[in-house]
């Protein structure tokens, strides 16, 4: 049994893989909300105002991933090559890092397809870091760890 911990993890110690390569550099990191639909119905021999559920689909909202641009292209040529009708599915996975550098929980999404791809905004008398993201539809999503 992992040893009890009093405080939270902290947010800003993560990283990202994408098909098992660790890519340098994320901002933010966006995890989907995941989704139970829900059926309703009504038994034959139930009074009329009687309604049961059952769980039905699960969706998952988008994953998005914001990073300063340096000029590697990676985010914007895989969403590209989607654009262009190549499907071009990846697993990635989010990791949580404690204060001491060790893999504390990772979140894994399969079949991560890019659906919209944003590139920095510019201003000409801004100050700020060029940041791009990306948004990937998900088809599962597990907690490991």
């Amino acid at each position: 049994m992992p040893e009890a911990r009093r405080d939270p993890y902290l947010n800003f110690n993560f990283l990202v893989q994408i098909d098992g390569d660790t890519v340098a550099g994320f901002r933010e990191a966006d995890l989907p909300e995941a989704r139970i639909e829900v059926a309703a119905y009504r038994e034959g021999n139930e009074r009329p105002n009687t309604v049961r559920r059952l769980p039905g689909r699960v969706e998952y909202g988008p994953l998005v991933l914001r990073r300063g641009f340096a000029g590697d292209r990676t985010l914007f040529q895989w969403w590209r090559d989607v654009a262009d009708g190549n499907l071009d599915r990846r697993n990635v996975v989010i990791i949580l890092r404690d204060q001491s550098g060790r893999d504390v929980a990772r979140w894994a999404f399969r079949d991560a397809l890019p659906t919209k791809y944003s590139g920095p905004s510019f201003r000409a008398q801004g100050n700020e870091v060029a940041i791009e993201s990306i948004e990937l539809a998900v088809e599962s999503m597990e907690l490991e760890q």
